[in-house]
């Protein structure tokens, strides 16, 4: 086997002993003689992961108890739709912040359930930096703000939580959750794709204030409502069991790691390393604003396009995977999430140093 430093922005790498463990328990799961893909849902082994896999990202996101967490399918781009089906009515106005793809395709799937103000965006600075807080047109009385935490394409990130007064604060978190500390009791929800930090596609991450489930109208169907899914434990209909048994071991993985104050001082070491590079190389740029810089997504460009193929042919031979840029973007993009580690980007700053010094 040769195993290569995955830079994937999604599906993207989980961590080898995760991936070994996982193997290990393929065809028998603890007790049950049977794979956790073939037990029950409904069977006291497979409740008894679920509670673990909820008590553990409890824990490192240290979530309030008046928050639910919900283990859902569908990935954010359902709950781009779903959340505004749940929280707005139609006459009801919903604040959104645009700072890139995602956020763009959030308000796209909620304009036909609800009134979408664009409250900011930087659409025309090409969604390289977050608009000054100070510039947002926010409404008072709208049923929420919507942000994009991390825009995955872009790398564009916010790097701390907008102050939004009264109104609920609700975010994708798909690309930058458990990648460090952050305070959920700002937030009304927060929701995110699994396949970045938190384990493999077909898994979300629902987190969700209980007084906001007070507003999801019996008239939606029961499989979208999400005071239904808290109210049946997340099984209102089968769950994804294996990304769900999976994301229960990134948790632990995570945990045994220090937490996410240990992840977070390893992700500014991977993210300083990388920006620190470019910056200074003379050969690489990146487009965004330094204040929002993502911390997972570092996209780059090369001095001619010419060079994209030869470098991206070259790097793979190298053992650096998935480094095409986005074709919204262009350019190369490193994905540098929770599972890729320190030595993953040294080695991609080595290989983008002799590829300069050659082609330069």
């Amino acid at each position: 086997m040769s195993r290569a430093f995955n830079f994937s922005a999604g599906p993207a790498a989980l961590p080898e002993s995760v991936l070994l463990q996982a193997q290990s328990e393929m065809l028998e799961w603890g007790k049950a003689r049977a794979s956790v893909m073939e037990i029950s849902h409904r069977g006291k082994d497979f409740e008894a992961l679920a509670a673990e896999a909820e008590k553990d990202l409890r824990d490192l996101l240290d979530v309030p108890s008046n928050y639910k967490v919900l283990f859902l399918q569908g990935g954010a781009t359902l709950h781009f739709a779903q959340l505004a089906m749940n929280f707005a009515r139609p006459d009801q106005t919903a604040d959104y912040i645009v700072t890139g793809a995602w956020s763009e395709k959030a308000v796209k799937e909620a304009k036909p359930l609800t009134q979408v103000r664009i409250a900011a965006s930087d659409e025309a600075g090409k969604f390289t930096a977050i608009p000054p807080r100070a510039s947002w047109d926010l409404d008072p009385n709208a049923a929420y703000v919507h942000i994009v935490a991390n825009e995955t394409i872009h790398g564009v990130e916010f790097h701390t939580v907008p102050d939004v007064g009264a109104v609920p604060l609700i975010s994708d978190l798909s690309s930058t959750i458990l990648s460090q500390p952050i305070d959920v009791s700002r937030f009304g929800m927060i929701y995110a794709g699994a396949q970045k930090n938190i384990g493999p596609s077909g898994l979300v991450v629902v987190i969700v204030r209980e007084d906001l489930l007070e507003r999801c109208p019996k008239s939606i169907p029961k499989i979208l409502n999400y005071a239904e899914h808290a109210a049946n434990g997340s099984m209102l209909n089968t769950p994804p069991t294996f990304s769900w048994y999976l994301a229960g071991l990134v948790f632990k993985w995570a945990k045994a790691q220090g937490g996410l104050k240990a992840l977070g001082e390893i992700n500014r070491q991977k993210q300083e390393l990388l920006y620190g590079y470019i910056d200074g190389s003379g050969f690489y740029r990146n487009p965004v604003e330094i204040s929002a810089r993502s911390w997972m997504n570092v996209p780059f460009t090369l001095p001619s396009e010419s060079l994209d193929s030869v470098f991206l042919k070259e790097s793979e031979a190298a053992g650096l995977l998935a480094l095409k840029g986005h074709r919204a973007v262009g350019g190369m993009r490193a994905s540098i999430y929770n599972a890729l580690p320190l030595q993953g980007v040294q080695a991609l700053v080595d290989f983008m140093r002799d590829f300069a010094s050659r082609n330069g």
